[in-house]
Formats: C-alpha cells, structure tokens, sequence
C-alpha cells in the first residue's frame, strides 16, 4: 500500500479489519469512498459513530437495541414462557428472518472456547438461569453445529436440566433443497438422527 498516500492507506487497512474484507475489497472500498460526494462520505461516517455511541445490548436478552429493552423483549405478544438460546446477535436475526419461532431470545455474547480463553464466566450464563427461574416452560439451544457450538449446549443443557425445565436443541441435517451426494457423514448421521415422523 505504499504507492497510496499515506491516508487512502490508512483507510484500506481499517477496512481490512472488517470480517470477510481482504486487501482486494478493502482496495475497492477505499477508492469508490474517495470517489463518493463529501456528503456520502460525512453520513458513512456519522452512521458508523451512531452505532457507536448508541448501540448496547437489551437490559433482558442481550440483543442489539438503542432502547432499554430491544423490540422482541418489548412486545407483549411474544410467548415468555420459551426462551431460544443463541450464541450471537446475529443468530437472533437469522431466526427472526426465518419466521415461526414467536417466544424470546437470550443472546449468550459467544460459545465456550477453552483454547482461546472462553470460560463459562464469559458468557450471559447466569443472566439465562435468572431469567429461567420465571415462569419458563422450554429452552430452546440454537447454538452452531460446531464443537464450540456442541460443547456450549451440552453445557447448558447440564445446567437447566435439573432446574426442571423442558431443553431441546434445534434440529440439525439437510438444507432444503441439498444433495444428499454433496452432503458430509456428519451431516447425515445428525439428519437421520433428528428425523421426524410425516
């Protein structure tokens, strides 16, 4: 990056830090940033400071709001007595995008990680068993299928299961629509164990 000047550069190696951007794409972005009117530009920069300084996690499930309680936690229409558990916020949203699912969320803020130094005390734990001392009848675990994921919900199920409440664990196989020749061992093994009855 040293043929830019020394602010262009400054720009793509910020840009670079964001998730899934490479020197390419922060290349690309930097350039169409500087061809962008100063206004574009101003309102990028003050969206980036509002989220900033007015995003915080909901004072209940730990989802993104600018309020005290985020728009799920404030519905009254939502059903409190089922309670999906996922790793991050935006867990939640793809839930949410996905539809069917009208309970509540608690967002963990991660997965357990030993190896790189994620404990239990790390993550929204005790905010969950406070919350499920309520009238909770079911907790969802909606956590990834991956070893951080696994290892997260078997830990919570061991934690919530001698409270006496319902835990169950999203199903996990074949997207619609797969090939099951293209699909892993794993994968299938899960899909037939998770099976349903039609």
């Amino acid at each position: 990056m040293r043929a830019y000047p020394r602010p262009l550069a400054r720009l793509m190696e910020e840009l670079e830090k964001m998730p899934g951007v490479g020197p390419k794409s922060a290349q690309r972005l930097a350039l169409y940033l500087l061809r962008a009117s100063p206004e574009d530009g101003k309102a990028l920069a003050d969206a980036i400071l509002e989220v900033k300084q007015t995003i915080h996690p909901c004072s209940i499930c730990f989802n993104l709001t600018d309020d005290d309680l985020c728009p799920i936690c404030a519905d009254p229409q939502r059903d409190g007595s089922v309670i999906c558990v996922v790793s991050e916020a935006r867990d939640l949203l793809a839930m949410e995008r996905a539809g069917g699912f009208r309970g509540r969320y608690h967002v963990l803020q991660g997965l357990l990680s030993p190896m790189d130094g994620v404990g239990p005390e790390s993550l929204r734990l005790r905010e969950l068993l406070e919350r499920v001392r309520g009238e909770i009848n079911e907790v969802i675990l909606a956590t990834n299928p991956t070893v951080e994921g696994d290892a997260t919900a078997v830990y919570l199920a061991g934690l919530l299961k001698p409270l006496g409440i319902k835990v169950t664990r999203i199903a996990l196989g074949l997207p619609v629509g797969g090939d099951l020749d293209y699909a892993d061992d794993v994968t299938i093994a899960r899909a037939m164990a998770g099976r349903t009855e039609l």
